[in-house]
């Protein structure tokens, strides 16, 4: 009897056995062959998702990279670049400023919807927004909230990017150009730079200039990112265009009147995943945008308002150390050099 139930207790770990091995063996199946449908297979909008996501961070880059070489990464990410050559906004189609007051407003929004949380500051007079440069830049940033209470402002967003190796930067090396108060802080001569800023006027210059144009631009503030979202009323984000990716976004605009929209959008988290460029920028338009930029995002997306961080930030240290900020002086125009 002893031996008989042995043989049947074997029997039975045999049965589970291969039960066990009949699953793994399903599940390594179905991982394959999802895997294989995903990067391979017909679904070529959820393959791009995933990749144009993955290669815009720097701690997940390994989901493109670990199935695609760089020759196929790279033609997916050259489907979505957008084309910004030849492009400048019209200083002309913009309202002149007027002296600030303290009847100027500065209005926040909240621009969410059931997929991401995005908020929009509105600044009436556009002379009131200026580049706030941590004191250390070319050695350190500065978190945004410390960087506008040292300016004496109200409120702003990160702008421009940094040298940031590894996702590990600490914002002190500004990437491209950076100017303040007509102040060249980064750039060199004879290069072209993709230029976000506002001249003397008060006006938001887009376009790719050097900085002997830029001076003759008299651009008083100015910063380097990509890619445009809109110039003089024309949308660049088209469907053919719009990559699928989901990131927080910061995004600065100027609508015809002058007043400046500072748009942000959390990402990368359960409560809001991130929105598209495209989505971005129909948000813009939607408030009346007529030229916008896209900003720094990712992980340096950050809006400050009153002493307050107004959005999440997504880094896991919290807000990021950064080297630039458009920022809001107070009514009475009260704004610190930098030293």
């Amino acid at each position: 009897m002893l031996i008989e139930g042995e043989k049947k207790l074997k029997k039975v770990k045999k049965i589970t056995s291969n039960i066990f091995l009949f699953l793994i063996a399903n599940v390594i199946i179905f991982c394959t062959f999802g895997i294989a449908m995903v990067y391979y297979g017909p679904f070529t909008r959820t393959r791009d998702f995933i990749v144009t996501t993955a290669m815009t961070t720097f701690s997940h880059q390994y989901l493109a990279t670990t199935f695609l070489s760089e020759k196929e990464i790279n033609k997916i990410m050259e489907k979505y670049k957008v084309d910004v050559s030849g492009k400048s906004s019209d200083e002309k189609a913009i309202a002149t400023f007027k002296p600030m007051t303290e009847e100027d407003k500065v209005e926040l929004i909240d621009v969410s919807n059931g997929r991401y949380k995005g908020h929009m500051l509105i600044v009436s007079n556009p002379s009131r927004v200026v580049m706030g440069v941590a004191p250390s830049i070319g050695k350190y940033g500065m978190k945004l909230d410390e960087l506008v209470k040292s300016q004496n402002a109200i409120g702003g967003i990160n702008a421009g990017g940094f040298e940031d190796d590894n996702g590990s930067g600490n914002g002190g090396t500004p990437q491209g150009l950076l100017i303040s108060n007509s102040e060249i802080v980064f750039g060199k001569e004879n290069v072209k730079y993709d230029v976000i800023g506002f001249n003397n006027e008060s006006k938001l210059i887009l376009g790719q200039f050097t900085l002997k144009e830029i001076r003759e631009k008299k651009i008083r503030d100015a910063a380097t990112f990509e890619p445009f979202l809109i110039v003089n009323g024309e949308t660049l984000i088209k469907y053919e265009n719009s990559s699928p990716s989901l990131h927080p976004r910061t995004v600065i605009g100027q609508r015809q009147d002058g007043a400046v929209l500072m748009l942000v959008i959390d990402g990368r988290q359960l409560s809001s995943v991130g929105a598209t460029l495209k989505e971005a920028q129909d948000i813009m338009l939607k408030h009346g945008a007529y030229n916008a930029a896209n900003l720094d995002g990712g992980a340096s997306t950050t809006m400050v308002y009153k002493g307050k961080i107004i959005n999440s930030p997504c880094s896991r240290y919290g807000p990021r150390y950064l080297p630039s900020a458009f920022i809001i002086k107070d009514s009475e125009g009260s704004v610190s050099k930098v030293q």
